[in-house]
């Protein structure tokens, strides 16, 4: 046992240069952690609700009323407890907010000192995080999902779909599939600035290109991994995150791009159609949230022989998990901790998906940090797949880097997941 000493909190900044929270946790030995929130740009209606000061500063973005809830009420009730003791520190958050969405002391607080305590007990233990979360199993290393164009709430709708990705699935190790993935981002923006398409990079990292229509992006795509020496679908594969929410709702899509409103049966099919033109493994949120009856028959449809993720839908939420298993809707969930707003519900939703046979990928949010938690998290807990962003900007490379330090230490996982995806 080691109990909590001291908790502090700060304001710092995400990859926007946002305000966000940051936590330390100290016990009595000395050991410390910190955990910082980050903020995703497309967001469920259920997940975690950060708490933000409104007003005219930043934007209202402002956290100050977040870190006085980390001061007069969080790091009261928490000191004494035994660091190692995740889940009732968890649990004592939860109860200490008091609402069903994390509303009051808000998500951004509870997961930023959620994570921390997590680090402290690490630290305490002496272990790398993984190994800590990991104990005596055996785990891989994740498969990376990394963006190459960035579109969607992340590139200010220059195309509707958030992420066009690729996926490393001939890769033998954890560093030869991001060798890889760095070919296949540096030529797509060579094609790219052939075209005079290039306009900056978006939010994640990849590249912000203009295309007439979203499926101009997976041509040139497939051309980048072509370029890149790569044979498309066996080397190197796609992965789609629609982020579906954004442009549809009660069965109804929008298209800005192409200037064409769908329904659930028009966006299937157009889906459908793409999965028989494109090497597409993955396809994220690829009905709305609200369209569950889409998400069953797109799955009926597809579920064999693509994985289909839900995020939005499912908001790292283990209930959610079950209910979606039970009416065969997805196979394969995201794992945003932020979503959840604690480690503890974190990694129920992992385990949900893994007992009702779905893949799960942990993923980070387009407002990041250089908190390298989740890399541990994929890790330790055997998720299989990782998603960060892309192969650019250092809140992303940090965690891509962590990756590679844990694959080449002293004592490594036991391997790579080269067939954790659903459909594989």
């Amino acid at each position: 046992m080691s109990r909590i000493r001291k908790i502090r909190s700060r304001r710092v900044w995400d990859s926007r240069g946002r305000p966000t929270v940051e936590v330390e946790v100290q016990t009595e030995t000395g050991a410390s952690g910190r955990g910082i929130a980050p903020a995703g740009a497309s967001r469920g209606t259920r997940e975690a609700v950060e708490l933000r000061d409104g007003g005219n500063r930043f934007e209202g973005r402002d956290v100050r009323a977040a870190l006085a809830g980390i001061e007069s009420e969080i790091a009261p009730a928490l000191i004494g407890f035994d660091v190692f003791q995740q889940a009732a520190i968890d649990d004592a958050l939860i109860a200490l907010d008091g609402t069903p969405d994390k509303s009051r002391l808000g998500g951004n607080a509870l997961i930023a000192t959620s994570l921390a305590v997590l680090h402290a007990a690490a630290a305490e233990s002496g272990l790398p995080l993984w190994r800590y979360l990991a104990g005596d199993r055996p785990v891989k290393l994740p498969l990376p999902q990394i963006q190459i164009f960035g579109g969607g709430a992340h590139a200010e709708r220059r195309v509707d779909v958030q992420d066009f990705m690729v996926v490393a699935t001939g890769a033998r190790n954890f560093e030869e599939a991001l060798e890889m993935t760095a070919e296949v981002y540096l030529r797509a923006g060579q094609l790219m600035r052939r075209r005079g398409a290039v306009h900056g990079v978006a939010d994640e990292g990849g590249w912000w290109p203009v295309f007439s229509n979203n499926e101009e992006a997976m041509g040139v795509l497939v051309a980048a991994i072509e370029s890149a020496g790569f044979i498309p679908g066996s080397d190197v594969s796609i992965a789609l995150d629609i982020a579906a929410s954004e442009f549809g709702k009660q069965g109804r899509y929008s298209l800005g791009l192409e200037r064409v409103e769908l329904d659930s049966d028009g966006l299937i099919e157009k889906l459908l159609r793409w999965l028989d033109r494109y090497p597409i493994v993955s396809i994220e949120d690829p009905l709305a949230e609200d369209d569950e009856a889409g998400l069953i028959a797109f799955t009926r449809a597809a579920g064999e022989r693509v994985q289909i993720v839900g995020d939005d839908y499912l908001v790292t939420n283990a209930a959610l998990v079950q209910d979606a298993a039970r009416k065969k809707a997805c196979n394969a969930v995201l794992i945003k901790p932020n979503q959840a707003g604690t480690v503890t519900e974190t990694y129920r939703a992992l385990q949900a998906a893994q007992q009702n046979g779905y893949a799960s990928i942990v993923s980070a949010r387009s407002g990041e940090t250089e908190d390298v938690a989740i890399v541990h998290l994929a890790t330790g807990w055997n998720a299989g797949q990782l998603k960060v962003g892309s192969f650019a900007r250092s809140e992303r490379m940090a965690k891509w880097n962590e990756g590679i330090r844990i694959e080449t230490g002293d004592h490594p996982p036991a391997g790579f997941s080269t067939s954790a995806l659903a459909c594989r």
